[in-house]
């Protein structure tokens, strides 16, 4: 085992208050040590959006501790844990002003050189490359602001890139080229990332590990071949059945 984690969770809890309290999960303990990209699953209603918010400082647990390169996330910056650790919503928010505006604001905000060269590339393989930077981003399409959104925090070149339901609202042939690029990204960068999805044969495809969420708590954390051939739990087995049904 290395001596410092990429990323380190530990026994994480989060309750929601909605006609009583519930508990959303609970002993939420993982441990990154190489980069990799990890498919978070489960049933919904398990809390596998609200665990990425945690993660990326947009949410806070009610208890236990996430830590990146062995310094917990409570001491550092917001600013600064988010230069490192880089959350992109399912639903992204453009902010006012044209494209290029939306490209240069990670940046901006974080007084950091803005990389034209890569913003162009990044724009072309996720299949925008013929966009006009001088469009208003509230004139957009849903699977365009995504995009944009990702290249945006893909700028910043963090270590781990949160990715929540990033390709939900895109066609089959944007779908494919933004798995493309995140894998080839990973790969160049040596980042991490943790991608809240729904499809399967994206995570097989993509993935290198699969966090699975059930009754409340991370329930498994396993090689996503041996996730998919074997799981351990009977609501996993149930899950992998039922979601391969509905997607025929």
């Amino acid at each position: 085992m290395s001596e410092i984690a990429i990323l380190e969770l530990d026994c994480l809890q989060k309750s929601i208050f909605q006609e009583k309290p519930r508990t959303l999960f609970q002993g939420i303990t993982a441990r990154i040590e190489e980069p990799s990209i990890i498919a978070v699953l489960g049933v919904s209603g398990q809390g596998k959006s609200t665990l990425l918010r945690i993660l990326g400082r947009l949410d806070t647990a009610d208890a236990g501790t996430v830590s990146y390169r062995g310094r917990l996330s409570s001491i550092w910056r917001p600013h600064a844990w988010r230069m490192k650790v880089s959350y992109v919503a399912q639903l992204s928010v453009m902010l006012s002003g044209s494209v290029e505006d939306n490209l240069r604001a990670a940046s901006f905000i974080h007084i950091q050189p803005f990389d034209n060269q890569l913003a162009v590339e990044l724009m072309g393989k996720v299949g925008l490359g013929s966009m006009d930077w001088n469009k208003q981003a509230a004139d957009l399409s849903g699977g365009e602001k995504q995009r944009v959104a990702l290249v945006r925090s893909m700028l910043l070149r963090p270590e781990v890139l949160l990715l929540d339901e990033i390709t939900a609202s895109l066609d089959l042939h944007s779908k494919i080229a933004v798995q493309e690029l995140l894998m080839e990204w990973q790969r160049k960068e040596e980042s991490t990332i943790i991608w809240v999805t729904h499809d399967l044969e994206q995570a097989r495809l993509t993935s290198d590990r699969v966090w699975f969420m059930g009754e409340q708590t991370l329930l498994e954390q396993k090689d996503t071949v041996d996730f998919f051939t074997s799981p351990e739990s009977e609501i996993a087995r149930q899950f992998l059945q039922i979601t391969r049904e509905e997607a025929n």
